[in-house]
C-alpha cells in the first residue's frame, strides 16, 4: 500500500518537475527556448504526463491527472464507481 503512495508522490513530483520546467524555459529570459510560445509548453506538459505514467504506471496505475483514470474506466482497467 505504501508503494502506492510513493509511487504516485514521485509520479506527481516528476510531472510537476518536467511540465514548470519547460514554462520557466519559455518565460525565462536568456534561455534557449524563449518565446517559443504555447505549442511548445503543451507538448512539453504532454511528454511530462507520458513520462510520469510511463514511470509508475505499473505500481500505482498512475492516477496522477484525471484524463488518466478516465482513459483507464473508458478502456475497462478502473472502475467507474
Amino acid at each position: 500500500m505504501m508503494n502506492q503512495f510513493l509511487a504516485e508522490f514521485i509520479g506527481t513530483a516528476l510531472l510537476v518537475l518536467l511540465g514548470n520546467g519547460v514554462v520557466a524555459g519559455v518565460v525565462l529570459r536568456n534561455t534557449k527556448n524563449e518565446n517559443s510560445g504555447w505549442i511548445v509548453i503543451t507538448i512539453g506538459w504532454a511528454l511530462a504526463v507520458t513520462f510520469a505514467v510511463y514511470a509508475v504506471g505499473r505500481i500505482s496505475n498512475a492516477h496522477l491527472n484525471p484524463a488518466v483514470t478516465l482513459a483507464l474506466a473508458v478502456t475497462g482497467q478502473f472502475a467507474w464507481s
